[in-house]
């Protein structure tokens, strides 16, 4: 079967898709991540949301050649396993994510960083495809990257690519991962809702909370954002471009590091805002960057919110490569010749 499953577990939704050997999507699902319990109640999610898809598609998670899975934490890409990923339940110490999914789903499983796998589906075919180095911007919950260099992905020692906690402010706001002056602690989606009720706190007033509470909502969302901002809610509005100062400052010193050929922005929230607000992000970081004659581009993710689940799939067993591997690939069996 050439059919495989992929899975982002990286947001506040489980989001799962079947594609075809062509990358089509034939199915999907989405799941709320769970909030309680423990890495088993996760692991049990994400089946049930590949159940769901495999449905959708007219096939069984058994007779999938395999499932890919895009997880936030440490990734042991030999293993399967993931630690420490605080964002999801009880998740402190190591879990065998791989070897739990493919007991209970009856296919081969693989893992992946959630963000990395999403960049190396714009890569390989979205709005990276005509390049040959990008990084990754995902604004979301957090600020995540990826980065694909020469073709190749490049995860350094396994903890590549962490841009959301690049310090753009010595001795600035406390970001969600206990240090300061992180970009995530300006941009991400959780470090800013805790900024918007501590100054609720203090006696603003904004319509953040009420929107949240009208669409059935736990935590400000994309959606509850962008109609915020729609509305004019001077809170929203403040706290995006703070947002986006930062991002433009975070973003341009990695360019400056990496000089790729092109940054493309995805996550819920550089997704949901869209072309306009990249604009914005990319001249907030004209000031900061060294090669000012010859910026990167700068793109929106094509795949949208699919992106991270469809890049997991890549790395699931199949009888094509992808641009990235084959890249991989051969310089390999270059320096072993």
């Amino acid at each position: 079967m050439a059919n495989r499953g992929g899975v982002d577990l990286g947001g506040t939704k489980i989001q799962t898709v079947i594609v075809d050997a062509e990358h089509e999507v034939l199915g999907q699902a989405r799941r709320p991540t769970p909030t309680t319990g423990t890495p088993d109640d996760v692991k049990d999610a994400i089946a049930a949301a590949l159940v769901e898809a495999a449905d959708a598609a007219g096939t069984k998670t058994s007779e999938l050649s395999g499932i890919g899975v895009g997880s936030p934490g440490e990734v042991d890409p030999k293993t399967g396993a993931v630690s420490q990923a605080r964002n999801l339940p009880g998740w402190e110490g190591s879990y065998p994510l791989a070897a739990a999914l493919a007991e209970t789903c009856g296919a081969p499983a693989a893992v992946g960083n959630d963000v990395q796998v999403a960049t190396d589906a714009e890569f390989e075919l979205g709005a990276g495809k005509p390049y040959r180095s990008i990084l990754g911007v995902f604004w979301g919950t957090g600020v995540g990257g990826g980065i694909v260099l020469d073709g190749k992905p490049w995860l350094g020692r396994g903890a590549a690519a962490e841009i959301g906690h690049m310090v753009v402010r010595l001795n600035g706001a406390r970001c969600p991962c206990g240090r300061r002056g992180c970009m995530e602690a300006y941009a991400g989606r959780a470090a800013m809702e805790a900024k918007a009720r501590r100054e609720v706190a203090r006696g603003r007033k904004t319509d953040l909370f009420k929107i949240m509470e009208k669409r059935g909502r736990d935590r400000l969302t994309s959606g509850v954002w962008e109609r915020a901002v729609k509305k004019g809610d001077p809170l929203a509005i403040e706290l995006i471009d703070r947002a986006i100062e930062h991002l433009g400052a975070g973003v341009a010193s990695a360019c400056n590091l990496l000089d790729v050929e092109c940054v493309v922005f995805g996550g819920g929230l550089g997704v949901r805002f869209g072309e306009p607000y990249v604009k914005r992000i990319e001249k907030a970081m004209m000031p900061h960057l060294f090669a000012s004659d010859h910026p990167p581009d700068v793109r929106v993710a094509a795949l949208g919110d699919l992106g991270g689940a469809i890049g997991a799939a890549l790395l699931a067993p199949t009888g094509r490569r992808p641009r990235a591997a084959a890249a991989k690939s051969a310089a390999g069996d270059g320096a072993a010749g």
